[in-house]
């Protein structure tokens, strides 16, 4: 157990001079940082890549929900679509890459770029149906 050598410790802030209010550092978790965040929160997370992909995915899940026929083509169009989320993800801003930015940037595009490849192959490797 330490001693303090040189007098009582003090416990709690200083009491700030009337009339002013102790202010939080500026910076990111600053007011102005919070107030910046919270008015793009919508914008930011729903992207036009984003909703464009996501209606690629659910026209193409519909197209391969149709019949056995259409597997090879909704899996060729789902792979595709991962691969066009991979180019957006590489080339657009993190601002408007919308929630297809869920981490690093090059963690986003790896991720993509194989479930894409993977289906790709997939669509081209298995045999089509009548």
């Amino acid at each position: 157990m330490r001693h303090a050598a040189r007098g009582p410790v003090q416990l709690t802030d200083p009491v700030p001079p009337a009339g002013r209010l102790p202010q939080p550092p500026a910076g990111r978790d600053g007011p102005a940082g919070r107030r910046h965040r919270s008015g793009l929160a919508g914008r930011q997370r729903w992207g036009a890549a984003y909703l464009g992909v996501l209606c690629g995915v659910a026209l193409s899940l519909c197209y391969l929900w149709r019949g056995p026929q259409n597997v090879r083509g909704g899996t060729l169009a789902v792979a595709g679509m991962l691969l066009a989320a991979a180019v957006a993800r590489l080339v657009l801003p993190e601002r408007r890459a919308g929630m297809l930015a869920s981490r690093r940037r090059l963690t986003d595009v790896a991720a993509f770029s194989v479930l894409g490849i993977a289906l790709l192959v997939a669509g081209l490797v298995f045999p089509a149906q009548n």
